[in-house]
């Protein structure tokens, strides 16, 4: 137990860093003030867990530890429900319901879109 809470230590902690990087990479790249950085880390994570169920349905090129470290791990902390929800209350807050809408209604198509590429990938790769 030990060391898997190691394992997806270690790989949400290069996760988390990397959504700071990427979500404020893109937030910068953009004047208006819709969450552009949340929800690209969001769907990129969604493709990415996509991809990684994919593969790992053949169950033979990743060790269960490294399955953790990349999806409870990397994936856990690269993305982020907390912050989309805290976004989102934020635009209900200031009565931006349109705003709001296009968030949760992109953040949900998007997102399954990227999971069923990430599956299409890997199948492809099969």
């Amino acid at each position: 137990m030990f060391k898997d809470l190691i394992i997806v230590s270690i790989g949400s902690f290069f996760g988390g860093g990397l959504r700071f990087l990427v979500s404020k990479g893109i937030q910068t790249l953009t004047i208006l003030s819709f969450p552009f950085g949340t929800l690209t880390v969001n769907v990129l994570g969604c493709l990415v867990i996509g991809f990684l169920s994919g593969m790992l349905a053949t169950g033979a090129w990743l060790s269960p530890s490294m399955k953790l470290m990349l999806t409870t791990g990397l994936c856990g902390g690269f993305t982020t429900f907390s912050t989309f929800m805290h976004e989102s209350s934020t635009m209900a807050k200031n009565e931006d319901f349109v705003t709001l809408a296009i968030y949760i209604t992109a953040s949900l198509v998007f997102g399954m879109i990227a999971v069923l590429a990430g599956h299409a990938v890997a199948n492809s790769l099969r």
